[in-house]
């Protein structure tokens, strides 16, 4: 099948290549003409495990191919995904614009029968809006007969297992007007699904609401589980043990309840507030969420408050090594990063931060720059004459590290383990001082 993806960042550039590597002919668009360049040569503008391999293969297949010119995607595609970004506006409310002006680009392009569907994160209404701004183009041209349908098809992607998610889905969400369209959909994604049953297909609304519902249910459980973090730093409880109880109920379940720094990325924070001002745009008022959002804001200053509390609330020329500048591991996203918030905080406050990521280095360097901050290729020379230790990402290299190696390269053998991956207890016998996030 014949397929256009228009944006090529993490959602656009793993549909793209996924459906290219199950042997369709796919075109993916983007105005960023030196992405669109480094993608020509194979190489991805974003670090996500296996894609890069993907592109390659498909690249040099002549399955896939990357271009600036968006008449040229649609006019060569059946299926068209719009998989723009849509950042948060100042208010919470997300950015359509980059929708609105794609929508606007294939109105003038297309000549023949396309699915349109929306693959971008975007509030109700939007996909209809899309359908309206085509159809204003069509008539403009005087090409008011060229039919066209329209869906909402949400990606559940993962940062650092996107290519795994789209090729092995739990569900795949199809919102549309009418039945042919959902087939169509249907045949094009089959070749990553056996079962039938992990096809729903419901109201474009409905499909639009789900994408924001399922991100704003894990924001939830995340606040939640730091806010219960809070308590037991409080009464001396430990949130694992708390963790691991709750989560042996069948009806809850243990995934997304790991407390922290709070959660970041490109979904959760910009998901929750859009949701948010979507509601507050119908008048309702969704405290529950409203709650979860202030809890996150706040959970950066509250690992900070520790580091800061440990040093008698003076940080000037305290240095603080940094374990981890991505918002999760397995990325190279610093969006909305608990890691880059808390830095920025030392910073503030005076301290000197000594960083190591393996993949976000550049990418946090152009928002922290190299005022009070020094990046290291290794990860224990960046902790070499370093008062603390702050572990900030959960990368797999820092689960089982040489202990003794980092005790003797700190200056004090402190550290403030923002992810909860070490046993308190076992370092605290070998003469750390170790601080949890509710433990």
């Amino acid at each position: 099948m014949r397929v256009c993806v228009i944006g090529t960042g993490y959602v656009g550039l793993v549909t793209g290549a996924c459906l290219a590597d199950t042997g369709n002919d796919v075109w993916c668009v983007d105005k960023d003409e030196e992405k669109i360049n480094k993608l020509n040569q194979g190489v991805a503008p974003i670090y996500e495990p296996g894609l890069e391999d993907i592109v390659k293969r498909n690249l040099s297949g002549g399955r896939l191919r990357f271009t600036t010119d968006i008449a040229e995607g649609v006019s060569r595609g059946l299926f068209i995904f719009i998989a723009v970004g849509t950042p948060p506006n100042h208010d919470g409310s997300a950015d359509l614009s980059a929708v609105f002006d794609v929508a606007e680009d294939i109105g003038m392009a297309i000549d023949s029968y396309k699915i349109i569907a929306t693959k971008s994160t975007v509030p109700i209404g939007t996909t209809y809006k899309v359908k309206e701004i085509i159809s204003s183009k069509l008539q403009e041209r005087c090409a008011a007969d060229v039919e066209f349908d329209i869906a909402s098809c949400p990606e559940f992607l993962k940062e650092g297992s996107a290519v795994e998610d789209f090729q092995h889905p739990d569900r795949i969400i199809i919102g549309t007007e009418n039945g042919r369209t959902a087939e169509l959909l249907k045949e094009l994604l089959a070749p990553f699904t056996m079962r039938e049953d992990r096809f729903f297909v419901t109201s474009i609304p409905t499909a639009e609401l789900i994408k924001y519902a399922a991100n704003a249910m894990l924001a939830t459980r995340i606040s939640f589980m730091n806010e219960l973090a809070r308590l037991c730093d409080r009464v001396g409880a430990d949130i694992e043990a708390v963790r691991k109880g709750i989560g042996l109920d069948s009806r809850i379940g243990s995934s997304f309840l790991y407390a922290g720094p709070g959660y970041g990325g490109s979904c959760f924070p910009k998901d929750v507030k859009a949701l948010i001002d979507t509601a507050r745009q119908s008048g309702v008022d969704l405290s529950i969420l409203k709650a979860v959002d202030e809890v996150n804001e706040t959970q950066r200053d509250y690992v900070f408050s520790k580091i800061r509390d440990y040093f008698n609330g003076d940080l000037k020329g305290v240095r603080v090594a940094l374990w981890g500048l991505s918002f999760k591991p397995d990325t190279d996203d610093v969006r909305e990063s608990p890691a880059v918030a808390i830095a920025k905080r030392i910073i503030e406050a005076g301290g000197v931060v000594q960083a190591f990521d393996p993949a976000a280095t550049e990418q946090a360097r152009n928002i922290l720059g190299e005022r009070a901050i020094t990046y290291f290729d290794d990860c224990y020379e960046a902790l070499r004459g370093a008062d603390a230790l702050l572990l900030a990402t959960e990368w797999k290299m820092f689960r089982q590290p040489d202990f003794d190696r980092m005790k003797e390269l700190l200056s004090r053998p402190v550290i403030f383990d923002a992810r909860n991956q070490y046993d308190p207890h076992k370092l605290r016998q070998r003469g750390f001082t170790y601080f949890g996030v509710g433990r």
